[in-house]
């Protein structure tokens, strides 16, 4: 089964465009890259996938000449199909095993800009890092993560519930069982997670035991990748950083605590590693005094999120059980899960076309601490997020930022329905895409 991305309808629009660039489409390991090519290949009339990994005798097509002609040629030998532009998806799959075939994108832009290519590789930003000017200009870059709750909901058949949600906003609430429908399905996709594999089982099996193992088998075929990262870095070194990651989540990561074996240049080359894995994001402090927010950040104040919350509930070994059934959510928030979802949720609702940052705040004075969880930008405003997993709190933190910086307004992200107080919006956790509309 094919489950449907938003990242889809970007794909179509790039099919139909009469002057397109050749596309990369950049993302971690299994987060569902091929599919939603092969989807968009459907639509052609013919479709030719090069596994790099797969099919070691194309490499010897790219040690020489790169002319696009020459190259289709060959290719339409080797698999028995022909190329013809307009009506060809030629797709070029963990491109990153072979460096000259990622080189001659910029030669299909160039010389055969007819022809339908796209490119993607699971390691791919350790490739690049070997040709820096690979394509400036002539390649379009995309960027995919696992499903948003969105997508989980579209996924899982609930499409009425999905535009239900889309349209409620802080003046027109859910009704309160919609919204505790919603509430229990969060459950569900905190546990879950979003990555394809995962919930194509939750899909058909309805077996949330069942989804547990697809994520250990996930979590051993990343850590089996640990080894292609770097040569000179030996994986243990790498997953023990990444153990780190995992119980340092909520708060600032401190390098001391990552391993009393390593040091801090050690420690960070690692994470470095793991960041361009895209296994882990940073989230990075700043000052906030305008925009763009990363013109005032201090790297070396910084959270790091997981990929996925199904992989980091799995890699703590939550109770599952108790995710689902208890009432209270701080039990069900253990590790910050509940900040660790907004924060991937901010990255899955931006533009596909630029690599976005996650930032947060931290005012550090005598009696005086505050923290906001994430900043994010609307329009030309900054504007707060706070993530609380229940359904009160003190926003003391949110109100101080609003002050200093004199911030229009704040959001809320909480257990609560859809409401405003004052300056401050309020939004369940599962409507985070709501606050852009």
């Amino acid at each position: 089964m094919y489950l449907e991305r938003n990242i889809d309808t970007e794909l179509v629009t790039w099919r139909n465009e009469t002057e397109r660039k050749p596309l990369l489409v950049r993302g971690a390991r299994q987060v569902g890259k091929s599919s939603s090519i092969r989807k968009l290949g459907e639509s052609f009339d013919s479709f030719v996938e090069v596994n790099f990994e797969e099919h070691k005798r194309v490499h010897s097509l790219f040690d020489g000449d790169l002319t696009p002609q020459i190259l289709c040629e060959n290719l339409s030998v080797m698999f028995d199909t022909e190329i013809a532009p307009g009506k060809t998806l030629l797709f070029f799959d963990e491109i990153q095993a072979c460096i000259p075939a990622i080189s001659s994108l910029r030669f299909f832009y160039e010389k055969m800009p007819e022809l339908h290519v796209v490119a993607a590789g699971s390691l791919l930003e350790f490739a690049l890092m070997e040709i820096p000017s690979f394509g400036v200009g002539r390649i379009r870059s995309i960027y995919m993560y696992p499903l948003s709750f969105d997508e989980f909901l579209l996924g899982t058949g609930q499409v009425k519930l999905l535009e239900l949600k889309k349209k409620a906003n802080t003046q027109r609430p859910l009704a309160i069982p919609i919204h505790e429908k919603l509430m229990e399905l969060l459950k569900k996709f905190l546990i879950i997670g979003g990555m394809p594999e995962v919930v194509k089982k939750y899909v058909t099996q309805n077996d949330l035991r069942a989804c547990q193992r697809v994520l250990e088998d996930l979590i051993n075929s990343l850590r089996t990748d640990f080894s292609k990262y770097k040569y000179r870095v030996p994986s243990s070194r790498i997953r023990e950083v990444f153990e780190s990651v995992v119980h340092q989540a909520g708060g600032k990561f401190v390098y001391k605590q990552a391993s009393q074996n390593l040091n801090t240049l050690q420690i960070k080359e690692a994470l470095e590693l793991l960041i361009m894995a895209g296994l882990v994001i940073p989230v990075t402090h700043t000052s906030a005094n305008g925009i763009p927010l990363g013109a005032e950040v201090n790297p070396k104040k910084r959270k790091m999120l997981l990929l996925d919350t199904g992989i980091f509930q799995r890699l703590l070994q939550l109770d599952i059980s108790e995710l689902l059934f208890s009432k209270e959510f701080f039990l069900v928030n253990k590790g910050g899960i509940a900040e660790q979802f907004i924060g991937l949720e901010i990255l899955k609702n931006a533009s596909c076309y630029t690599q976005p940052e996650l930032f947060y705040w931290h005012r550090e004075a005598l009696n005086s601490n505050a923290e906001v969880d994430y900043l994010i930008q609307l329009n030309n405003e900054i504007v707060p997020l706070e993530v609380k997993s229940g359904l009160k709190g003190s926003m003391n933190s949110m109100f101080i930022f609003l002050k200093e910086k004199n911030a229009k307004f704040g959001c809320r992200l909480s257990l609560e329905n859809f409401a405003k107080y004052e300056n401050i919006q309020v939004f369940p956790l599962y409507a985070f895409g709501n606050i852009k509309h």
